[in-house]
């Protein structure tokens, strides 16, 4: 399956820190549908919301205008990586340990979760559910004694491997941090006299916040009532940030890892009409996924844009749901071809990414249907062949189309008359060479050391099965 994350929030100092927080998951929606949680310190005790679904369906107001008080809160919008979809599992998680009352959301994959699972309940740990972020809750508490909350989770965190951006509500504290390699983003911004984090820069712009920066990998910030205080909790590494997000995930409004999303997604078509040229009658994306690569492939190529194919938007995207029978039900009602345009015509699509084919070899079905004489695809990324561990849904390699067969058999099963990938040289070019990204899913070369059989359910099977 293919892997996808979270979006996490923090607001710190803020007469309604849960609403603000709200706004913020709205933002953040796309990165995750499955449930979605709020917690906020009222200067006792910790509240919570957490539920099943939309960011919408989660909240009301009476949760953000009465239950949910106080000035900070932490939130967070689920798709799973590791971990059943069960209401158990959605984030924040809640804790209480002595004098500290503990929420933690958590945006990414531990690659050594199981094994650190297994010795923490040999030493009587009683874990609650199937998430890997439960790890790093037990590890903070079995450091907490005689050390200080920030020198509890630098510990924790010194034993974890993977991916993980982390947001900790502690009493009135607010920690923000992300690992040492940096692979999942987090952005630090201000709204008055109040902070705020978040996945994306997207969140800043609807709460009308101002981006101050990214938090470095390897960083810890620290939001109390005296202000804002930044550690490094693990010493500078070169940089392996999550070539993806730019290529697929992050919304294009966004600034991901000091990247404009919308000028690197732009840049991919261009510099893929000239690796990929192809003489055709337009240029089309299927929505949404590859319409910014699909603009700079027009302009780059001076062949008309239109859009071939109208989306459903009141559709979720077929990436991020769970199982493969909604899968298969949202390719049949997402996108509809626009007969008229495509009837007869030499098409040129653009798409960002393939993972199994299935999703697109159906779209182009249709379009053969609808009268389309020639078919071509460009991609806006090199060719997906290894599994992602660090939080990337498509965790098999039996999975991924392009790990067992060349680029030509591809090209037959979905149906196209050919078909082209971005090279990594060009999508380094468009994103920036000057700083390091995580390649994997491309290359194999993994920048943490992995079990090839560990799987995303390995964590759930030990849990569950």
């Amino acid at each position: 399956m293919k892997r996808e994350y979270c979006g996490l929030v923090g607001i710190s100092g803020h007469p309604e820190a849960a609403r603000m927080a709200y706004f913020g998951l709205y933002a953040l929606q796309h990165r995750g549908q499955e449930s979605a949680g709020i917690v906020t310190w009222d200067g006792i005790k910790l509240r919570e919301q957490r539920g099943m679904g939309l960011v919408a369906d989660v909240f009301n107001e009476r949760h953000l205008g009465k239950e949910l008080k106080g000035s900070t809160a932490v939130g967070h919008t689920r798709y799973s990586t590791t971990g059943a979809s069960l209401l158990r599992n959605a984030q924040p998680f809640m804790v209480r340990f002595g004098e500290y009352r503990l929420a933690i959301g958590h945006n990414g994959n531990l690659v050594n979760a199981q094994a650190l699972r297994q010795e923490l309940e040999e030493q009587g740990s009683i874990f609650q559910t199937t998430m890997d972020s439960e790890v790093i809750v037990h590890l903070i508490a079995r450091n907490l004694n005689g050390k200080s909350l920030e020198e509890a989770v630098a510990l924790a965190c010194s034993r974890i491997q993977g991916a993980y951006s982390l947001v900790i509500l502690a009493n009135n504290k607010l920690i923000a941090l992300r690992d040492p390699l940096g692979f999942r983003p987090l952005a630090l911004g201000r709204m008055g006299d109040a902070y705020v984090v978040a996945s994306e820069t997207c969140a800043f712009d609807l709460l009308e916040a101002e981006y101050l920066r990214c938090i470095e990998p390897g960083e810890m910030v620290v939001i109390e009532d005296h202000g804002l205080s930044s550690r490094r909790f693990a010493e500078a590494a070169p940089s392996k940030s999550c070539i993806f997000e730019l290529v697929y995930f992050a919304r294009p409004d966004s600034l991901v890892f000091g990247r404009e999303v919308y000028a690197a997604r732009k840049r991919m078509g261009e510099l893929l009409a000239q690796e990929a040229p192809v003489d055709a009658d337009f240029i089309m994306p299927f929505p949404d996924s590859g319409m910014y690569a699909a603009v700079g492939y027009a302009q780059a190529s001076g062949m008309p844009f239109e859009l071939g194919m109208i989306r459903n938007h009141y559709i979720g995207r077929t990436f991020i749901q769970p199982s493969q029978d909604m899968r298969d039900f949202g390719v049949r009602v997402k996108l509809n071809p626009v007969r008229s345009l495509i009837k007869n015509k030499r098409l040129v699509i653009i798409e960002d990414s393939i993972v199994r084919g299935t999703t697109i070899r159906t779209r182009v079905k249709k379009l053969r249907e609808m009268g389309a004489r020639e078919i071509h695809m460009r991609v806006s990324c090199p060719p997906i062949r290894h599994p992602c561990y660090f939080g990337i849904d498509f965790s098999s390699k039996g999975e991924l189309i392009a790990s067992n067969h060349p680029v030509p058999d591809i090209a037959r099963y979905i149906g196209l008359d050919s078909l082209h990938y971005l090279s990594i040289d060009g999508l380094l070019n468009s994103v920036g060479k000057d700083m390091g990204y995580c390649l994997a899913c491309f290359d194999g070369r993994y920048p943490v050391d992995v079990d090839p059989a560990c799987s995303k359910m390995c964590l759930e099977d030990k849990c569950c099965g």
